[in-house]
């Protein structure tokens, strides 16, 4: 018997439909409210690092993802200039465990794809161009009102709608996330073939050079910079600041730079940070993934976390008998601490490498960070 017979979920991201898969797998009844109108991810590329890929594999999708993307167990530190030589090659370590690469680098869309099909198969379902307007709860259960004008009654709620996330703000919850100083320009472009890891230059114009292969074919490649607004900027203006940004790297980069066009899929975002630093919980509507938690990319957490957090949830949901105060005390005692400390270790990571990466112990501190993330949930 599970502690819920009848669930809604606001969001199709990775902590939505995590959430979905291990929800309808355990017998719960899932409606899954997308706004966007279709299966559509934002950006190009994203990286895995092993303890995402672990859940993966308990969600029944890692044999899709390792099948889809490009996996690896290093990563290069480079310097500018047009010969980019190596400064170091760092061994990744496997914090999903010895069974699972320790990266994975993906096409975005092709991950949520993944998820999607892997939840719909299970008979949840997705509902897009949907989402919860309002909602009242008491003990028994939630009523919520949608946007196409229908309601439904559900026995927990879970926010699972991102940053910018509604389902937080109808919880009165009013932490916010907040910038760190970031920008990251992304395109998805061919790859050459001598890139077979992520590598990262440090110096130069920008706070980092870089990009992650996703697939025999393709890749993303990044550049971080002080943040700036560029929410104006076109697709075409953006290739254009992205070749220019590029021309103090070298060697493959050479190669990304003739290959950026407006196929490219040029975003720009700004790294921001936020936890919710109590209670994710409010009665029987809780937020999970971004929407409680975000943080800056720097040790590519973002999605194992909300993974993470979908996983636990889960797990706690099916193999009790209620709802109850015990059940949330647990489900923040596993993960407030743990998504804390990782955002913490991001915006550190982070502001390192603005103040001193030349003098900072890079390998030292993705050792660290690699402690800190290969245990279990």
């Amino acid at each position: 018997m599970s502690a819920v017979s009848r669930v809604a979920i606001v969001g199709s991201g990775v902590a939505g439909t995590a959430a979905a898969i291990l929800l309808a797998e355990g017998g719960v009844e899932v409606d899954v409210f997308e706004k966007k109108p279709d299966l559509s991810a934002l950006g190009s590329g994203i990286t895995l690092q092993g303890n995402a890929l672990r859940v993966f594999d308990q969600l029944g999708v890692w044999d899709r993802v390792k099948e889809a993307g490009y996996s690896f167990d290093q990563t290069g530190l480079r310097a500018p200039g047009p010969d980019a030589p190596f400064i170091a090659q760092i061994p990744d370590a496997r914090t999903g465990g010895p069974e699972y690469p320790a990266v994975a680098g993906m096409y975005r869309p092709d991950l949520a794809r993944i998820l999607a099909d892997r939840a719909t198969e299970l008979g949840a379902r997705i509902h897009y161009g949907t989402t919860v307007t309002s909602f009242t709860q008491d003990d028994e259960g939630v009523d919520v009102a949608l946007s196409d004008g229908s309601t439904g009654h559900y026995d927990l709620l879970i926010g699972a709608d991102g940053l910018n996330s509604d389902i937080r703000r109808q919880l009165g919850i009013e932490v916010e996330p907040e910038r760190t100083g970031m920008g990251i320009w992304r395109a998805f472009v061919p790859r050459p073939k001598d890139v077979t890891q992520t590598d990262l230059y440090y110096g130069g114009p920008v706070y980092i050079a870089g990009y992650t292969p996703t697939s025999e074919e393709m890749m993303y490649a990044f550049l971080v910079e002080p943040a700036q607004d560029r929410h104006l900027s076109s697709p075409e203006e953006g290739v254009e600041v992205m070749k220019g940004l590029s021309q103090a790297y070298g060697g493959p980069w050479n190669e990304i730079r003739a290959s950026l066009d407006e196929a490219s899929r040029v975003n720009y975002t700004w790294f921001t940070q936020h936890v919710v630093p109590d209670a994710w919980n409010r009665g029987r509507a809780v937020i999970i993934g971004e929407a409680a938690h975000s943080c800056p990319p720097t040790i590519a957490q973002g999605a194992a976390q909300a993974a993470e957090d979908a996983l636990v949830l889960s797990e706690l949901l099916l193999s009790r008998d209620q709802v109850d105060q015990s059940l949330w005390d647990e489900f923040h005692a596993r993960r407030l601490p743990r998504a804390t400390e990782v955002v913490e270790a991001s915006v550190q990571l982070g502001q390192w490498q603005i103040d001193h990466v030349q003098d900072a112990d890079v390998p030292g501190l993705m050792r660290s960070v690699a402690m800190l993330v290969s245990q279990p949930a």
